[in-house]
């Protein structure tokens, strides 16, 4: 057993944090921790990725899925082609060749876990000619800016 710690970022006892990607360009502020991977017997991995505050994820797609729990904070994901509001317990599901990006609200982080399968493929990262198609999206140009706003009635 692994017991969490509280604090500004996520923590799991005897869990290394490791740094997001090597393309440093493509987000900011992103930490993740592998919380179980296939040494633990499971056939998945259980990952946990914190976004600081004003931060994002990569924009990308792949042939894998993901299932996604947000446990903290909150911000807005672009799972092609909407963008929602997300906050503690709010489920995502990513399906496959989809583009998707999460990031946090400028005054709170966004911690979330992201179960996928160990065996997938690499990221792919939009040409120009699909960021441009991608913007023209409804509310897409904004939240890529991140200019989409965090308050959402009700929450």
């Amino acid at each position: 057993m692994r017991r969490f710690r509280e604090g500004r970022e996520g923590r799991w006892e005897e869990v290394e944090v490791r740094g997001y990607k090597d393309e440093p360009e493509s987000f900011r502020g992103v930490t993740r921790q592998r919380l179980f991977g296939p040494e633990s017997g499971i056939a998945a991995e259980l990952r946990y990725f914190e976004i600081e505050p004003g931060g994002w994820s990569s924009l990308e797609r792949h042939e894998h899925a993901h299932a996604v729990m947000v446990l903290r904070g909150r911000g807005a994901a672009l799972v092609d082609p909407e963008v929602r509001h997300v906050a503690p317990f709010d489920l995502i599901r990513v399906p496959p060749r989809t583009w998707h990006q999460l990031r946090a609200a400028e005054d709170a982080p966004l911690g979330f876990l992201c179960l996928v399968d160990p065996e997938r493929d690499a990221p792919e990262r939009p040409s120009a000619e699909e960021l441009e198609e991608i913007r023209r999206r409804p509310g897409v140009a904004e939240f890529l800016r991140g200019r989409a706003g965090f308050v959402e009635e009700g929450r």
